[in-house]
Order: structure tokens, then C-alpha cells, then sequence
């Protein structure tokens, strides 16, 4: 499915800093609570992500990561989710996608 230029841009996905990781066993799937720091125009965001096989909570803290920052906020578990990191999918392993230098906190990715 195509879509245009107009429908991309209303996807806004942003650079930012992984500040806190915590566990979360209350979730379906082996997963993090992720706080991440996206500066100081959408500040601090909270997600779960299902990335506990390619990562730990120590070699994520201080990680850069791109994120979707405008979808809904969506309940998981007992834990709300204020936006969707962004990784490359291979069966259950999931590779965070990330700036290969680091960047100021809340860019925009286009």
C-alpha cells in the first residue's frame, strides 16, 4: 500500500534519550517500562517494549532511540503507554532503531 508525502508527515517520529528502564511482569510478553527524555518540547515519554532478548536494562540506559510521539496514549497491562519506539522486527527479537551519533533530544525524523 502506497502512501503520499501529506500521510508520512503526519507520522511524527522524534529522537530521545532512554533515562530509566524498568521491568515489567505484568505485561503478556517479556518486556521493559521505557522513560525516555525527548527535550523540551514533549518531555518525557513512558512505553513498554517487548525487547528483552537483544537488550538489558543497563546497555539501554543513556541509548538513543527514534520514536512515534502523536499516536493515542494505549493501556498495557496496568501501565500507560505515551508513545511507540521504533525497531526492526524479526520474529520475537526486535532491534531498536537508533542515530548512529548522538543528537539533540526531541529532533524530528523525516
Amino acid at each position: 500500500m502506497e502512501i503520499d508525502w501529506n500521510d508520512f508527515e503526519k507520522i511524527e517520529m522524534r529522537v530521545g534519550t532512554i533515562t530509566e528502564v524498568r521491568d515489567f511482569p505484568e505485561a503478556r510478553n517479556p518486556a521493559y517500562q521505557l522513560y525516555i527524555d525527548f527535550g523540551d518540547e514533549i518531555g518525557l515519554r513512558k512505553t513498554s517494549a517487548q525487547i528483552t532478548k537483544l537488550y538489558t536494562k543497563d546497555s539501554l540506559l543513556g541509548k538513543q532511540v527514534v520514536a512515534v510521539v502523536n499516536f493515542p496514549k494505549k493501556q498495557i497491562a496496568n501501565f500507560m503507554s505515551e508513545c511507540l519506539v521504533i525497531g526492526a522486527v524479526n520474529g520475537k527479537e526486535v532491534t531498536l532503531l537508533s542515530t548512529d551519533m548522538k543528537v539533540s533530544n526531541g529532533l524530528r525524523i523525516l
